[in-house]
């Protein structure tokens, strides 16, 4: 399974920026920890172009992403237990583009052009939910394809089970909690998770 996006775009070799450069980005602040503050999404933010393996076949901006295009580009998902098996979730600031206040994944981001699966997976989990990488450890459970109205994308879901403090984005997120079996069956199919939440739950449930 590739998990690694370096391979030219379009023929071309490219240099890629660091993820040190997010800093000069305009929609994102650097708290004194050094944890980033998304404060809105930026269109012009560059993301792979795969296919339904992972190989890098082009590049596109978020705004092309999510236009209706339909081109597959890839994300990364954690999914959060605790040992009591609650599940963490986030509800999405009121800001995002996509499913704006609802219940969502722990952690959920893109792959950025230049970045790794794995790379994406540690900088989207210290920036929304405060996880240092080596603070727990991730599992792979499989990828698959999601399709909606605006977008298609090659989802990488992890599980991991941490019983430590997390700490939610103040500007990604409305917050965040552990939510036990009996809630989430009850609250499903009632607008107050994410569709793409509720499609990837019963993954989650086969697994365990």
């Amino acid at each position: 399974m590739p998990s690694h996006f370096y391979l030219p775009v379009s023929g071309k070799v490219c240099n890629f920026a660091s993820s040190n450069s997010i800093k000069e980005v305009d929609n994102k602040k650097i708290e004194p920890s050094g944890r980033t503050l998304v404060t809105e999404d930026s269109s012009e933010e560059m993301f792979p172009v795969v296919d339904e393996e992972g190989n890098i076949i082009d590049a596109m901006t978020r705004g092309e992403a999510h236009c209706g295009t339909k081109r597959l580009h890839p994300v990364v998902h954690l999914h959060v237990y605790n040992s009591q098996g609650a599940l963490y979730l986030q509800q999405r600031a009121d800001w995002k583009e996509v499913q704006p206040g609802r219940w969502d994944t722990a952690m959920g981001g893109h792959v950025d052009l230049g970045e790794s699966v794995s790379e994406a997976l540690a900088r989207e989990a210290y920036e929304e939910i405060g996880l240092h990488q080596g603070a727990y450890e991730p599992r792979l459970l499989k990828k698959y394809v999601y399709e909606s109205k605006i977008e298609r994308e090659l989802v990488y879901i992890y599980t991991t089970v941490y019983d430590g403090v997390l700490s939610p984005s103040v500007t990604e997120t409305k917050g965040g909690r552990f939510w036990t079996t009996e809630e989430l069956q009850t609250n499903m199919g009632h607008e107050v998770f994410t569709p793409m939440f509720e499609q990837e739950y019963p993954m989650l449930q086969s697994a365990n």
